[in-house]
């Protein structure tokens, strides 16, 4: 996973998780996709712990399936939905290029402020989608440590879907903070993220640089992917 991070096969932040990931955490992959993020997670948390891998396209879902089967590992499960801030069904859309899917920038059509134009092919399908707070207490889950968010603009709406669990245990999130997705819903990049530090004062916000979390005040453009943790995430013994 080092080389493929470092030869851009896979994001640099991977290299991170272990800062703020223990053995025996239980985590969240919000936008699982193929499974970048959740099998990192799965070797982290150990046999002990546990990984909730949230995807909502068939064929994604099917690929971190098979992936768990083939590494045997039981300490992840594959769930077939979106989350969001709302329970309920909703629309997902996938943008063709060519005619070819453009997996990554899958989202859910619910909420849009800035609409595809008529010309654009895209597939389209309904989809579950759950909240964090909710599927967490349905399912009897505490003390959730890490959660990964990767939706394409929605982050926003898993964040506020989430608020109960993260003023109870105020789990590590790394988040996608993009104005170029964000924006397909009318949000701006470093208001987010100033919402997330002015409802949870705790948190700080840091970027991956040298080979360790770097504290940041804004979004830019320089990086993509942006952990919140508390300096208590930090200082928990391996």
């Amino acid at each position: 996973m080092r080389f493929a991070t470092r030869i851009n096969w896979a994001e640099p932040e991977l290299r991170g998780l272990g800062a703020v990931v223990r053995s025996g955490d239980t985590v969240f992959d919000v936008g699982a996709a193929h499974g970048m993020y959740t099998i990192p997670l799965s070797h982290l948390v150990g046999p002990t712990g546990r990984v909730r891998s949230f995807e909502p396209h068939p064929r994604q879902q099917s690929q971190l399936r098979f992936l768990r089967s083939l590494l045997g590992a039981k300490q992840v499960t594959v769930h077939n939905a979106a989350v969001g801030s709302l329970q309920g069904q909703f629309r997902m859309r996938l943008p063709l290029k060519y005619g070819f899917p453009i997996y990554g920038h899958a989202h859910i059509v619910n909420d849009l402020a800035r609409p595809l134009p008529p010309s654009a092919k895209t597939r389209e399908w309904n989809t579950e989608v759950v909240t964090v707070d909710g599927w967490a207490e349905a399912n009897g889950l505490a003390n959730i440590t890490f959660m990964k968010v990767d939706v394409e603009g929605f982050e926003p709406q898993v964040v506020a879907g989430a608020a109960r669990t993260i003023g109870r245990y105020y789990p590590s999130l790394l988040l996608e903070i993009e104005d170029r997705h964000l924006g397909r819903y009318g949000r701006d990049a470093n208001q987010f993220a100033d919402e997330i530090r002015s409802q949870w004062p705790q948190y700080r916000m840091h970027t991956w640089v040298d080979e360790a979390w770097k504290p940041t005040e804004h979004v830019s453009l320089d990086a993509r992917n942006y952990l919140f943790a508390t300096d208590a995430a930090f200082a928990r013994p391996y």
